[in-house]
């Protein structure tokens, strides 16, 4: 039988690489190796002959061996030049690469929707899409959007404008380095895709670009309809001749959503590339259909994020109000940027008496119900509060208001109310964390107010405790998500807090409060980013007070002398606080206003003077009835003394009281 290459490599041929054998005898020896020095004895004639056989028999196999030995030679020197010209510069790709490219193909699409689908919001679905196609797909690309994108079922606007939204390249010094094997470096002047159009574009009806974006089917640069779409979209044939110039090839692919075309997508090639094939644009229809309905998706995303934190920020107050004898502050922080409606709220709602209520509640959830019964119950509390009602009544009234908004309904709150006059304060708790108090002389304490059970629970009686509110002391109202979170309970963290605000106080010394505003910053700096799962809510008030000296009252019977006495202490009062200037305005209002109470009442009035920034003036009875502003006849005796009051002071009000109204005004002094 024949033997093959193979066969002789393993009897003795040493393949290339290997060591050197030592030669080898008989049959199988190779044709070219000697045969090794004979001794030559005296032979008989016979050996002699079969010697003669025998090396003639080695010399005809040599001979037969030498073809194949010589084809294995020129097989191995073959494989050498084809492996040294591929490492020179890459073969191009023969048909049967076709499969291969296909599944690249569908590799990279794979991966390119994968990254596009993670964004959330416009600009990260855009930027997914251009990070994903250069370089591996194109070289460059221009993504432009309608303006204004609608939203959802929003009827467009009437004309179709696109703006250009992003666009990235690969730096030219990277594409003639990564070309420098197959063409030269190309001049630094080379038209570069600079400016992908820079302006607003409107794409008008039967222009060859509204055609491309009606198809909604990607396009190559190779008719002449393409290019007149690719140079409107750029803005002229300029633009477009500047890229044909730098041998820049383009795929022009629409964005449509789920109901209309919300733009379109440019990819551009260098000519150092492989031009854009057939396939490319199933690729380019792939990624143009993911990005838009992720854009479509982002939009609708951002509406409701926006429609959420509209609503949450109509739900708290604007500003708090500027309220006698204490200073105010308050933060609020959504559970996390995707969840920015919640439960949490506080209030501050001025009282008459220059009081002031102090309100912060949780209810149950993160949600558009959430925050829709919140928003119900602040504007309970805020009607209970105006009615002048004790803080365990309101309580009272804010459980049956959850019970009848439903059954599921719970929450949590605590309402105080502050009295700067007698310098107490009255708290209420409905399940709440208690509040802290941080005194002037830097001590932080939790104050001791009846837990309570939670709004909404029903058959409930609530407690209200009153404490001491010191001058310069600050109280710090909180809803749970300050103290509680998945790596600490309750009671940890109001510790925790209670530490911060005494360590914040020492820092600006004894005697000496901190500011509020920094005061918030530095408790919510305890928070961790992702320490946080639920929202916050935090309300601070400085108590200020008013000195006893700043302070007059007095009872009036309802007699007609009534007006005149109330003229008298007024103005002496006033005189004595160095306030002589204002005397004949206060007399005017306080007789118009006494003289209207007396009229509707017969039990004795109340008169109180209050001097702190501004001079208020408080007048009580036991009426329900409020008065109302009007403008009297030519013919009216009466009617004229709330006008007075309307025109001459700085503020005035009525408020109505569990056993009659307040009638106020207030005057700007200077002192």
């Amino acid at each position: 039988m024949a033997e093959t290459p193979a066969d002789l490599t393993a009897a003795g041929q040493a393949p290339p690489g290997d060591a050197p054998r030592p030669p080898r005898h008989g049959p199988f020896a190779p044709a070219d190796a000697p045969p090794p020095p004979r001794p030559t004895p005296a032979r008989s004639e016979d050996e002699t002959a079969l010697t003669s056989i025998t090396q003639a028999s080695e010399t005809a196999v040599a001979e037969a061996m030498s073809p194949l030995v010589d084809v294995e030679a020129s097989l191995a020197r073959l494989k050498e030049n084809i492996a040294a010209r591929a490492a020179r510069s890459p073969a191009p790709a023969a048909p049967q690469d076709r499969p291969a490219r296909h599944e690249d193909r569908l590799r990279f699409v794979g991966a390119a929707t994968r990254r596009i689908a993670r964004g959330m919001d416009l600009d990260e679905i855009v930027l997914g899409l251009s990070r994903a196609s250069v370089p591996t797909f194109c070289d460059a690309i221009g993504v432009y959007l309608r303006d204004p994108l609608p939203v959802g079922e929003e009827r467009p606007a009437d004309r179709l404008l696109l703006r250009p939204r992003h666009t990235d390249r690969i730096p030219a010094a990277e594409r003639d380095i990564a070309g420098a094997g197959d063409a030269p470096t190309q001049p630094a002047g080379r038209p570069q895709p600079d400016a992908l159009g820079a302006a607003l574009r409107e794409v008008v009806p039967g222009s060859a670009l509204y055609e491309v974006l009606r198809a909604v089917r990607p396009v190559l640069t190779d008719t002449p309809a393409a290019r007149a779409a690719v140079a409107e979209l750029l803005g002229g044939e300029r633009e477009l001749e500047v890229l044909l110039s730098g041998g820049w090839q383009a795929i022009l692919a629409p964005l449509r959503g789920r109901r209309r075309v919300i733009g379109a997508v440019l990819f551009l090639r260098a000519k150092q590339r492989d031009p854009f094939e057939h396939d490319d644009l199933l690729v380019a229809a792939q990624l143009a259909t993911h990005s838009a309905l992720g854009i479509d998706k982002a939009v609708l995303y951002g509406r409701e994020a926006y429609i959420a934190d509209q609503l949450q920020r109509t739900m708290l107050p604007e500003t708090l109000p500027h309220s006698t004898g204490v200073h105010l502050a308050s933060r609020y922080l959504p559970a996390a940027e995707t969840t920015r409606v919640g439960g949490d709220w506080y209030d501050a709602i001025p009282l008459p008496g220059s009081r002031v209520a102090l309100v912060v509640g949780d209810v149950m959830g993160h949600s558009m119900t959430s925050a829709a019964v919140m928003g119900q119950l602040r504007t309970t509390a805020q009607t209970l509060a105006g009615l002048d009602l004790p803080p365990q009544e309101v309580l009272h009234h804010l459980d049956e208001q959850a019970q009848r908004l439903g059954t599921d309904r719970m929450a949590t709150c605590l309402f105080a109310v502050y009295d700067p006059v007698v310098h107490r304060i009255t708290v209420a708790n409905a399940g709440h964390p208690p509040p802290l108090l941080l005194h002037t002389d830097g001590q932080a304490e939790v104050l001791r107010v009846p837990p309570g059970a939670p709004i909404g629970v029903g058959g409930i009686d609530f407690e209200a405790v009153e404490l001491e509110a010191p001058t310069g002391a600050t109280l710090l109202l909180y809803t749970d998500g300050l103290v509680e979170s998945r790596l600490r309970d309750v009671w940890s963290g109001i510790e925790l807090v209670r530490d911060k605000l005494a360590a914040t106080a020492q820092l600006t010394g004894s005697d000496v409060p901190p500011p509020l505003e920094t005061l918030c910053d530095e408790v919510l700096d305890l928070l961790d980013p992702g320490d946080r799962d639920d929202d916050i809510a935090l309300l601070a008030a400085r108590f200020e007070g008013i000195a006893p000296d700043d302070v007059a009252c007095w009872s009036l019977e309802a007699e007609d002398t009534a007006p005149g006495r109330a003229r008298r202490l007024a103005r002496q009062t006033v005189t004595a606080w160095g306030l002589a200037e204002h005397s004949e305005v206060v007399e005017l209002l306080i007789s118009e206003i006494v003289t209207n109470a007396v009229r509707h009442t017969s039990r004795p009035v109340g008169l109180r003077l209050l001097r702190t920034d501004v001079l208020r003036c408080e007048v009580t009875d036991d009426a329900p009835q409020l008065p109302r502003l009007r403008h009297a006849q030519t013919t009216d005796e009466g009617g004229r003394g709330l006008y007075l009051v309307n025109r001459l002071a700085r503020r005035w009000g009525a408020t109505r009281l569990s056993g009659g109204k307040v009638v106020w005004f207030e005057l700007n002094i200077t002192t």
